[in-house]
C-alpha cells in the first residue's frame, strides 16, 4: 500500500509543475497592461516604466519564472500587485471562507443525495423513482445565481419572522465576534512565521473556531449563514451524486453475490448497505473528490450573491488588474488541494476495493 500511495504522490508532481508554468505563461501572454490596470488610464509612461521595472515584469518570462519557482521553494508566495500586501496573508484571508463553503455544500451534497439514489434504485421504477430523478434533473438545470436568489428571497424574505428564517448573506450576524482560538487558550506566539499563518487559517474557519472557543451561540450561527450558500452551491453534485448513486446501485444489485445474500436469508437493510453500496461507492467517491475541488474555485457567483469574502472574488478581481502573483499562488493552492483530494480519492479505493491493493 505504501508503494502504491508513494507512486501517486509522484505523479503528482509533474502536474503542479505543470499547473504552475501554465498558468504563469498565460497570465503574461494575454492582452492587458497590468499597470494601468491597477493604477488607471491616466498613468503616465514613465509611471508604468518604474512600475514594470520594481516589480520585475521587464524580465524576459522564462527568468520571472525561475525566480518565481525559487520565491515558492522558500515559501515566499510574493506580493500583490494590487492589494500592496504579501499573497500569504491573502489566502488567510479568502481561502478559510471558501473551504468552509465547500465542506458544507458537500455536507449537504452527500447527506441528501446517496440516501436519495439509493432510494431511488431500490425502488426502481416505481413513482419514489420517477419522483426523485425528475427533482434531480431540475438540480441539475438550476442556475446557480437563480437558485441563490431564490433561496435568499424565500427564506429571509417570505419566512421572515418563522422558525425557517435564514440570513440571506455574510458570515456572521453583526456584533458577533470571537478572539482567535490560540488567544483564547492563551498561547504566545510570534506574529510571523509559517506556524502562526496556519493557526490564523484555523481561526478564520468560523465553525472550527467556535468549538474550540466554546462558543456554540457562535457555531449556531455560522451554521445558519453556511446553509443557504450551501444549499445554492451543492444542488447541482447533489443532484449528480443522486443519479450516479441510482446508476451504480441498480449494476450492484443485480450481481450474484447480492442476490447470495438474499437467498441466505440476511435482512434487506444489511443486504442494501453492506453488500451493495460499499461496492457502488467507488464511482461515487469520484465524483464527490472532483466536485470538492471544483468548488474551491468556482464558487464566484455563489460568494457574490451571499456577500462572502471568498477565493471567487478576490481571484476575479485579480484577473481583471492583472495580479499575476495573486492569480498564479491561488492557483497553485487549490491545484494542491485538487491533488491532495484525488490522493485520498486513490487510498479510499484501497479499503473499498481490495482488488487494488493487489495491483
Amino acid at each position: 500500500m505504501t508503494t502504491y500511495i508513494l507512486r501517486r504522490i509522484l505523479s503528482s508532481i509533474p502536474v503542479l509543475i505543470g499547473i504552475l508554468f501554465v498558468t504563469f505563461a498565460l497570465g503574461r501572454l494575454i492582452p492587458g497592461d497590468p499597470c494601468r490596470a491597477i493604477l488607471g488610464e491616466k498613468a503616465t509612461e514613465v509611471v508604468c516604466n518604474e512600475f514594470i521595472r520594481r516589480h520585475g515584469l521587464d524580465k524576459p518570462i522564462p527568468v520571472q519564472f525561475s525566480i518565481y519557482v525559487g520565491e515558492i521553494m522558500r515559501g515566499d508566495l510574493g506580493t500583490s500587485l494590487k492589494y500592496g500586501k504579501p499573497v500569504t496573508d491573502l489566502i488567510v484571508e479568502r481561502l478559510p471562507t471558501t473551504l468552509e463553503l465547500s465542506l458544507a455544500a458537500m455536507t449537504f451534497s452527500v447527506l441528501i443525495g446517496i440516501p436519495l439514489g439509493v432510494i431511488s434504485a431500490v425502488k426502481h421504477n416505481s413513482l419514489v423513482d420517477v419522483g426523485t430523478m425528475v427533482l434531480a434533473n431540475i438540480g441539475v438545470s438550476m442556475p446557480v445565481f437563480w437558485l441563490g436568489l431564490m433561496l435568499a428571497y424565500v427564506f429571509a424574505l417570505l419566512l421572515k419572522g418563522t422558525p425557517l428564517q435564514l440570513p440571506p448573506s455574510g458570515r456572521l450576524s453583526p456584533g458577533l465576534s470571537v478572539p482567535p482560538f490560540y488567544e483564547v487558550w492563551g498561547w504566545q506566539l510570534a506574529a510571523e512565521g509559517m506556524g502562526f499563518k496556519l493557526l490564523q487559517f484555523i481561526s478564520r474557519l468560523n465553525t472550527i473556531n467556535s468549538v474550540l472557543t466554546w462558543r456554540w451561540d457562535i457555531f449556531s450561527d455560522a451554521v445558519k449563514h453556511l446553509i443557504l450558500p450551501a444549499m445554492a452551491v451543492g444542488t447541482i453534485p447533489l443532484a449528480i451524486i443522486a443519479r450516479m448513486t441510482r446508476s451504480s446501485m441498480l449494476d450492484v444489485l443485480g450481481q450474484d453475490y447480492v442476490r447470495t445474500a438474499r437467498a441466505k436469508g440476511l435482512p434487506r437493510l444489511e443486504v442494501i448497505l453492506k453488500h451493495a453500496l460499499r461496492n457502488a461507492l467507488l464511482p461515487l467517491v469520484t465524483i464527490i473528490g472532483l466536485s470538492l475541488g471544483s468548488f474551491l474555485g468556482g464558487a464566484v457567483l455563489t460568494e457574490t450573491i451571499f456577500g462572502l469574502s471568498g477565493v471567487g472574488r478576490v481571484l476575479y478581481d485579480a484577473i481583471t488588474s492583472r495580479d499575476y502573483g495573486v492569480v498564479q499562488s491561488f492557483t497553485i493552492v487549490i491545484a494542491v488541494f485538487f491533488v491532495i483530494l484525488n490522493l485520498l480519492v486513490d487510498i479510499s479505493y484501497i479499503y473499498l476495493d481490495p482488488r487494488v491493493r493487489l495491483e
